[in-house]
C-alpha cells in the first residue's frame, strides 16, 4: 500500500540505516525511487538499491526476475491437471486463470513449457469472443475436431470485454474484473445455445503458484542479484536497481525503470512460440 515517504525517511535516519535494499517489482522500485529522492533532498547518506523480485517478470531492463521460473513450474503442474480433467470426459473444457495483471509472461511461458494448452489469452493481445474469427468459433471447431480443450488466461486479459472502470486498490492498481469466471459463463452459454453438451472445469490457482520454495535456478539467481546489490551499496551507489541484460548484471537508474514497464511483445519470439504450441491464430478478431 501507500507509504508516508517523509516519515519513512525519518524512521531510517533515527535508526542509523545507511543502506536500504528494496526487494520487489516495479511498484516497489517506484516507491524506492521516492525514498531515494527524499533522502537526497535532505542530504542524508542513504544508499537505496533495488533488487527485482516478482513472479510476473515485468520489470524493465531485467531479462528475468527471480521467482518467475518457480511460478511457471507451478503453473505447469496446474495445467497438467487441467489437461487431465478435460481429456478425461467427453467434450471437456478446462480454463486456467494465472497471475499477470498487465503482462502475460507466466501464461505464455507455462503454455510453451507444458505443450498441453490450446488457447492462451494475455493482456497484450486483445481478443474478440464472437464472430467467425472470434474465440468461441475457434473453440467450437476445436471441440468438434478433438473433443477437449485447455484454455489459459492471464488475469489481466480481456478487461475491455468486462466493461471495468478505473477503481483502484490501496496500492494504486486498477481493480480487475474476473476474466476467468466471465469466460467460463460465456463459453457455457455459447455451447448451451448451440445444443452441444460440454463439461467445464474452471481452475484458479491464484497465489498457490508463488507460495512455494524457490526452485534451484531462482535460488541461484536470487543469490547473484543480492551479491551485486550489496557490492553496489558498499561502493556508495544509490538510486539504482540491479538489472540483468544479456547474462550481465547492470545498474539501472531507478528513474529509468520507474518510467518504463516491461510487456510481452506480440511480434516477438515468445508469442510466436505460443502460437506454434497452441495452433491458435495470431488474433481472435
Amino acid at each position: 500500500g501507500p507509504v508516508d515517504i517523509p516519515r519513512a525517511i525519518d524512521n531510517l535516519a533515527a535508526r542509523g540505516v545507511d543502506m536500504l535494499f528494496t526487494v520487489g517489482g516495479d511498484g516497489t522500485q517506484r516507491g524506492a525511487y521516492a525514498l531515494c529522492r527524499e533522502a537526497a533532498r535532505r542530504g542524508l547518506a542513504l544508499a537505496v538499491v533495488g533488487i527485482p523480485k516478482t513472479i510476473d517478470n515485468d520489470v524493465a531492463f531485467v531479462s528475468r526476475t527471480f521467482g518467475f521460473l518457480t511460478a511457471v513450474e507451478e503453473a505447469c503442474k496446474v495445467i497438467t491437471c487441467a489437461h487431465t480433467e478435460a481429456h478425461s470426459v467427453r467434450n471437456g473444457i478446462s480454463i486456467v486463470k494465472l497471475m499477470g495483471r498487465e503482462a502475460g509472461f507466466i501464461a505464455a511461458s507455462a503454455t510453451i513449457a507444458s505443450q498441453d494448452v490450446n488457447f492462451t489469452l494475455i493482456p497484450e493481445v486483445p481478443f474478440a469472443l464472437d464472430g467467425e474469427g472470434g474465440l468461441l468459433a475457434a473453440l467450437t471447431r476445436r471441440m468438434q475436431a478433438r473433443g477437449h480443450a485447455v484454455i489459459v488466461v492471464a488475469e489481466g486479459a480481456g478487461q475491455d470485454l468486462l466493461g471495468g472502470g478505473e477503481e483502484r486498490d490501496p496500492s494504486g492498481n486498477v481493480k480487475l474484473g474476473d476474466i476467468g469466471l466471465f469466460l467460463r459463463d460465456r463459453i457455457a452459454r455459447h455451447f448451451r445455445d448451440a445444443k452441444i453438451p460440454i463439461v467445464i472445469r474452471y481452475i484458479d490457482p491464484s497465489y498457490i503458484i508463488r507460495s512455494v520454495p524457490a526452485d534451484a535456478e531462482d535460488s541461484i539467481m536470487c543469490d547473484l542479484f543480492a551479491r551485486n546489490a550489496v557490492h553496489a551499496a558498499l561502493a556508495g551507489k544509490t538510486g539504482l536497481v540491479i538489472g540483468l541484460m544479456h547474462d550481465t548484471f547492470v545498474h539501472v537508474p531507478m528513474e529509468a525503470l520507474a518510467a518504463r514497464r516491461k510487456r510481452l511483445d506480440p511480434a516477438g519470439e515468445v508469442w510466436r512460440a505460443v502460437l506454434a504450441t497452441t495452433g491458435q491464430p495470431a488474433r481472435f478478431a
